[in-house]
């Protein structure tokens, strides 16, 4: 490259050639490596705020990829982002041998909605790779991490059930969860679209998030809700910090998606025979259904100390 550059060219020029996302003061201390500084045609004071503002002000060119610390990547190159996602993952886990995983987190998951008010579900953990087996690909996206159910024995007598019943009013819900242990722009729009699809039979879908969520990741978030009504809960560790934060639009239920999921995952088969059983005997008996556990205050403690989440 020949003739001064612009600071926004100098970023180009660094991220074109680095093999990760850079925070801003490495980012300046490759252009120093090479030489760029000097093509600058000013080069101020501060230059590092100079980078973070041009990089932060174009959204055209440049995606913030991940927090604390914030770093950067073109977005001429989104697409390796997943390849190197998928690498780091795998040095991680290669690293720390008592890294958590996201199905960790599912008992945590479970017992905030059993106990939020805005909730009150009974939950079940869908084990995909329990499901027949389709042609490559065809089945992608089709299993949530977590199904729910919302019965209204606790918010109405039996006689408003009844009726809601006699008239086709529908008086339960059911939820889909898709679980993360982190969101950032290198992974929203699969983790987001890898919900919306796994959802598409239930009255409601969450996207749920364990590590805090950039405040234009939400922004994004926000939007995309917008068009495709999946809500947002961030988890807490301490689940009575959890909160919803942005609450998913409700609707029907997709019977043929419904229908092929009973068809494929003996999880999800019985998650609906427990559901059809309880209905059946109302709200004069709980039946012995297989929804998963609700560990006591106690016991979700000794969990997360077992599984190291409490130290992440």
């Amino acid at each position: 490259m020949s003739g001064k550059l612009t600071y926004k060219e100098l970023i180009i020029e660094v991220l074109k050639q680095t093999k990760k996302p850079l925070n801003v003061s490495e980012i300046w201390q490759k252009a120093l490596e090479k030489g760029l500084d000097k093509k600058l045609s000013s080069i101020g004071q501060t230059p590092t705020q100079t980078i973070w503002n041009r990089l932060l002000t174009d959204k055209i060119n440049f995606l913030k990829t991940s927090i604390k610390p914030t770093t950067f990547w073109l977005k001429e190159r989104e697409n390796e982002l997943l390849k190197l996602d998928n690498k780091n993952e795998i040095t991680n886990e290669k690293q720390e041998k008592n890294k958590f995983h996201e199905r960790d987190l599912h008992p945590l998951l479970v017992k905030f909605l059993y106990e939020n008010l805005d909730f009150n579900l009974n939950c079940k953990t869908i084990y995909h790779e329990q499901s027949k087996k389709g042609k490559g690909g065809e089945d992608k996206w089709n299993y949530p991490d977590i199904v729910g159910v919302y019965f209204p024995y606790d918010d109405y007598e039996k006689e408003t059930i009844t009726l809601l019943e006699n008239i086709k009013q529908n008086s339960y819900k059911l939820f889909s969860f898709e679980l993360k242990i982190a969101l950032n722009f290198s992974n929203l729009k699969e983790c987001y679209f890898q919900a919306v699809s796994n959802s598409s039979w239930a009255n409601e879908g969450y996207l749920v998030v364990l590590q805090e969520i950039d405040s234009e990741v939400l922004s994004e978030l926000r939007r995309l809700n917008q068009s495709f009504g999946i809500g947002v809960i961030k988890l807490e560790k301490d689940i009575s910090n959890s909160q919803i934060l942005i609450s998913a639009k409700e609707k029907e239920l997709d019977i043929q998606t419904l229908n092929m999921l009973i068809n494929k995952n003996p999880n999800f088969k019985e998650f609906i025979d427990d559901i059809n059983k309880q209905i059946k005997v109302g709200k004069e008996a709980k039946i012995q259904a297989n929804f998963d556990e609700i560990k006591s205050d106690e016991e979700m403690e000794k969990y997360l100390k077992e599984k190291c989440i409490l130290e992440k």
